[in-house]
């Protein structure tokens, strides 16, 4: 399988922004990535009740906010004013939830290579996945390279590959599926984008016969990160892409 317009140089993409230096799917971790010589990002975008993509993780907003409650819940003008920083650190207590467009701005002002995961809340996959293409296309320049779009949700990831045939897409696992096969069938998948624990040696091997690339997370060790390259493995996911790039 060819990569279609994908190059993963350096190999790493920066999950969630440099999550290790700054509050994880913010503009300061996406802006610290980029500081740390990061050309990947990748973040998760999921739905408000009314329908703005934010660039969120988890279905509620406990962890990384101020706030409390279901993200699916809320509408935007719930989220947008809450601390998303201070549970990270106090100097980042102005930070706020950003909107995919935002990332999309400083993506092509930047150059950055972007990996947009799929992170629908329970029930809303056709809509998240028909936001955030339409979006994406929208504001994205046709003279540059599409982002890929991620997902765990097999419907989600086979609505994208239905409005946007032509971008590429990364099909998430989390726990071993002896029927990979035909997901990736199914979704059309460009990438395996597999959780580093599955990789076993006889698997690395299936995939290069396969000719099936395979991205990795999570990886924030320098020799684990050098072996899965050497391995076949096109690039890994760190919150800490400084310390691999450099390594």
């Amino acid at each position: 399988m060819v990569l279609k317009n994908l190059d993963f140089i350096p190999p790493v993409i920066a999950h969630r922004g440099s999550a290790s230096r700054a509050p994880e799917n913010t503009i300061l971790a996406f802006k610290a990535a980029l500081e740390d010589g990061a050309r990947w990002i990748e973040t998760d975008v999921k739905l408000t009740s009314d329908g703005v993509p934010i660039l969120m993780h988890d279905d509620t907003l406990d962890r990384t906010t101020n706030g409390k409650g279901l993200v699916a819940d809320m509408m935007w003008s719930d989220i947008k004013n809450l601390d998303a920083g201070t549970w990270f650190g106090a100097a980042f207590g102005e930070t706020r939830v950003p909107v995919l467009g935002e990332l999309l701005s400083l993506a092509r002002e930047a150059g950055l290579r972007l990996n947009l995961e799929l992170k629908p809340c329970p029930g809303r996959a056709r809509a998240t996945a028909m936001v955030v293409l339409i979006e994406a296309a929208k504001l994205w320049p046709e003279a540059e390279p599409v982002p890929l779009i991620s997902s765990f949700d097999i419907e989600a990831l086979s609505i994208a590959a239905q409005l946007h045939p032509d971008w590429p897409r990364g099909l998430l696992l989390d726990e071993w599926r002896e029927d990979w096969r035909e997901l990736v069938s199914k979704t059309n998948a460009t990438t395996l984008n597999l959780n580093v624990d599955l990789l076993t040696p006889e698997r690395l091997l299936m995939f290069r016969k396969a000719q099936m690339p395979v991205l990795a997370y999570t990886v924030n060790e320098s020799m684990t990160a050098q072996e899965l390259i050497k391995s076949g493995v096109s690039a890994v996911f760190t919150d800490n892409p400084a310390a691999l790039i450099k390594s």
